[in-house]
């Protein structure tokens, strides 16, 4: 069993993102591709894609369901937004070619914010999946035990449960994650060659070689609706941007929880918006970076 490494800013600053000060463009800050939402939730999609942004990607695409892209485009001037063929339940029925080649070409591409599961859903992640050539995060109605199996040779892919759903992917009472869950995150990244975010009050992270990280910091205002969003947006910008999975992951979680501990001290512990984590995010990067901005 691996010892945790306990995240912190010393860690983080001898761990440094790539410098954006050369870029000449969007472009060399990285693609991020957002697939999710239905009819009946889209607002996780508006959120993660705004938190890739926050977190220094040069350039947002997103797809969702017809019914809702019209109104995401308005909400989301930033980003290039793709109407896809919704299903009876209001979820996405496929993805087009169009999005496909968006996904093989993305540096970082997240799926599953505002998508439920079901038998559609697994077609699309699987399909998805297997187009995305960068970094994949897969979050909320992504994750499923066929999800790891999905990917193409090369897609590097994060996988971001809460302790409910980690129960669900193994199949095993959620007691028995409360009761091992270091143990049981670096056995499932090991197993399936993926960066696992196990998330909760204690959120510990586990790489395919065995290493772990953990990290304790927060805020109890973070147990809110989208707050998982904006934690995977954040992830999946950073991954475009350059940084390796691993590297993405604790940085991204890290990020959030001093963003909610921000964010309590201003608001009070409970009661400030998923939408307002995000905002949080440029500042921290660049205290954390000694001022190299982001």
């Amino acid at each position: 069993m691996s010892q945790a490494t306990s995240i912190d800013a010393a860690l983080l600053r001898r761990w440094p993102l790539p410098d954006p000060s050369g870029g000449d463009s969007k472009e060399d800050r990285g693609r991020v591709l957002v697939v999710g939402g239905s009819r009946q939730l889209v607002g996780g999609v508006l959120l993660a894609g705004v938190a890739a942004l926050r977190a220094g990607a040069g350039k947002l695409q997103v797809a969702t369901v017809q019914e809702a892209a019209g109104t995401l485009a308005g909400l989301l001037p930033e980003a290039r937004v793709m109407a896809q063929e919704s299903a009876d339940d209001g979820g996405l029925a496929r993805l087009d070619r169009q999005a496909l080649e968006l996904a093989r070409r993305a540096d970082a591409v997240l799926v599953g914010p505002g998508m439920e599961g079901g038998a559609a859903t697994r077609q699309v992640v699987q399909r998805l999946l297997r187009h995305a050539q960068g970094t994949a995060v897969a979050d909320a109605g992504a994750l499923h035990p066929s999800t790891p199996k999905a990917r193409a040779g090369s897609a590097r892919l994060v996988m971001t449960p809460h302790r409910g759903e980690m129960a669900a992917l193994l199949d095993v009472g959620i007691g028995q994650v409360h009761a091992a869950p270091d143990e049981l995150a670096t056995a499932y990244a090991r197993e399936h060659g993926v960066v696992l975010v196990l998330k909760g009050p204690t959120t510990w992270i586990a790489a395919p070689d065995g290493r772990l990280w953990v990290n304790t910091g927060g805020s109890p205002g973070l147990g809110t609706s989208g707050s998982g969003d904006v934690l995977a947006g954040v992830i999946a910008g950073l991954a475009a941007r350059g940084a390796t999975p691993e590297q993405a992951a604790a940085w991204g979680v890290f990020l959030h929880a001093r963003a909610g501990a921000r964010l309590s001290r201003r608001f009070g512990e409970v009661g400030f918006l998923a939408r307002e984590i995000a905002r949080e995010v440029p500042m921290l990067m660049q205290d954390l970076s000694g001022g190299a901005g982001a």
